[in-house]
């Protein structure tokens, strides 16, 4: 913790209006008091999204996992369903499809109800959906549960980004965002060593291994579903206001509050400073969806996510090509260390961007070169007994893809909390979401398994993973693009959600409390070389 600095309350102030000589007045409240209240509620929320995102994610993506587990006893996903390629690829983008479609209006009606229980539906709804998969018996059911799926999830994540600025100034979201984004990593390490037990389970009661891996992790995901209605607390509140218990409330449970006491006065003073919500209507939705700088980050999380998924789901295939000889546990346990490589690489990039978060964009293109790097290696290194290199170009693939949609979805915070208030954050993370996942029924529908060609040759699924370098390089001009467009035209026409809102590009900063040390800590400027 750096020295305790103490702050006006309720000022909008400069950069350069900083001095270390300057007068503090009567109404303060000191950095390390702010800081220890915000660390109050990430050990209230973060553990509980973190759970919450490691099953979820763990119950979606398991099917790419069930395409090789117990293949040699013809115990897989396609020989027990007898799907051919066409068909496991087609359930695999079934998913998104619908994942695009409900994205939007599920994270509208959680702005409009209550934020914790709209969170709950949604995890047992997986855990239920995850449940009936262990039933699957041909393709129809294989289709229709993969579309149920993506129905009862939408929302999830963008939900998850909105929820956490109902409690924290957009510039601090980076950073947690990774936290918990990191249980999809440790999800996909896990889940992937974890299925080496499920296939020695293979045969027991009358089920195969990828029937037991479905059938458990859906019964877990229903318990902590029902138990985030006592967990997750819901929006903050004015301190001494009594929650609404009317109407179907009243048959809710009441969580307890985040915060209490002068804890919960210091939050709501320096929330307030940059969030107040306010019934929202049609012609706010529409300004939001009209609005520019929706698509550039559109066309960043299309990239990205689209390899992410892709990696999630054809990683064990890919993998296979590399060492045909391989078996579904081998496979399984080679399939890990790619997502510990992604978590390696959030812990160490996102808390840099929220401390330098004037510069989202660069934080975004690195990693998304390392990724177009990795591709290449496994494309096109090694052959024959030599084949290995290209398991390394997938473990470079995988630290790239760490921290670039967690820097998305906060970049898309930071600039539509401040123009158009809750509807902004709601609408725009789930259009960025949804729309973006498109990049995710790409590589899961048309390539690897479903682009049967491609996997023959010296070079397998040499197109497949070129057509993901495309869509890398279209993340990488679109980032640069937001940044060419964000200092050229900036925020002039920013809506003034309150008399103290700030913008992303550094126009004002808030006094939230921490921001003296913010402005004096945060921007490339003040790196050594740029003195």
């Amino acid at each position: 913790m750096d020295e305790e600095i103490s702050i006006p309350v309720g000022n909008v102030i400069k950069p350069g209006d900083f001095h270390e000589d300057r007068e503090i007045g009567p109404d303060v409240i000191d950095v390390a008091r702010i800081e220890k209240v915000y660390k109050k509620l990430d050990r209230r929320i973060l553990p509980a999204f973190w759970v919450l995102y490691f099953l979820c994610s763990a119950i979606r993506s398991n099917v790419g996992l069930a395409q090789t587990m117990n293949l040699k006893q013809h115990h897989d996903l396609a020989s027990e369903l007898h799907l051919t390629s066409k068909q496991v690829s087609t359930g695999l983008a079934l998913f998104y499809v619908c994942y695009v479609i409900f994205d939007l209006p599920s994270n509208l009606l959680m702005s409009k109800l209550s934020p914790h229980v709209w969170m709950s539906r949604i995890v047992v709804g997986v855990g239920i959906i995850g449940t009936c998969l262990t039933a699957m018996k041909a393709a129809w059911s294989f289709y229709l549960l993969r579309l149920l799926l993506g129905i009862v999830i939408a929302g999830m994540w963008p939900g998850m980004s909105y929820y956490l600025t109902l409690f924290y100034p957009p510039s601090r979201t980076g950073k947690r965002i990774g936290r918990y984004f990191t249980a999809a990593q440790v999800s996909a390490a896990v889940v992937g060593l974890v299925s080496a037990g499920f296939q020695e389970m293979d045969g027991l009661g009358g089920l195969v291994g990828f029937q037991w891996m479905f059938l458990l992790y859906g019964l877990v995901g229903i318990i902590v579903g029902i138990s985030l209605l006592w967990w997750l607390p819901d929006r903050p509140l004015p301190p001494g206001q009594v929650p609404n218990r009317e109407g179907w409330r009243k048959y809710i449970p009441q969580s307890k509050p985040a915060l209490t006491g002068e804890d919960a006065r210091i939050h709501y003073e320096d929330l307030t400073r940059v969030y107040h919500r306010r019934a929202w209507n049609l012609k706010d939705l529409w300004q939001v969806v009209t609005d520019w700088r929706l698509w550039p980050l559109t066309v960043m999380y299309f990239g990205v996510v689209g390899v992410g998924i892709g990696t999630q789901s054809y990683g064990t295939v890919i993998i296979r090509g590399i060492n045909p000889d391989l078996t579904g546990i081998q496979l399984s346990l080679l399939f890990a260390p790619i997502w510990i490589m992604d978590l390696i690489a959030i812990l160490i990039v996102t808390p840099l961007s929220d401390r330098f978060h004037h510069h989202r964009a660069l934080f975004f293109i690195i990693p998304v070169c390392f990724q177009i790097a990795g591709l290449l290696i496994t494309t096109f290194a090694g052959h024959g007994s030599n084949s290995w290199s290209r398991y390394g170009g997938l473990l470079i693939v995988g630290f790239g893809l760490g921290p670039t949609v967690p820097i998305t979805m906060t970049w898309t915070n930071e600039i539509f909390q401040p123009r158009h208030g809750e509807v902004g954050v709601a609408a725009a993370s789930a259009l960025v979401s949804g729309l973006g996942n498109l990049g995710s029924i790409l590589t899961t529908y048309a390539l690897y398994t479903g682009w049967p060609a491609d996997a023959k040759g010296p070079h397998k699924y040499r197109k497949s993973n070129l057509v993901m370098i495309g869509i890398l390089c279209g993340s990488i001009l679109a980032a640069a693009t937001m940044v060419f467009l964000l200092r050229f035209f900036g925020d002039s026409n920013t809506k003034k959600i309150s008399s103290t809102s700030s913008t992303s590009e550094g126009e004002g900063v808030i006094i939230d409390g921490a921001a003296r040390r913010e402005v004096q800590q945060r921007g490339l400027g003040r790196l050594w070389f740029r003195r």
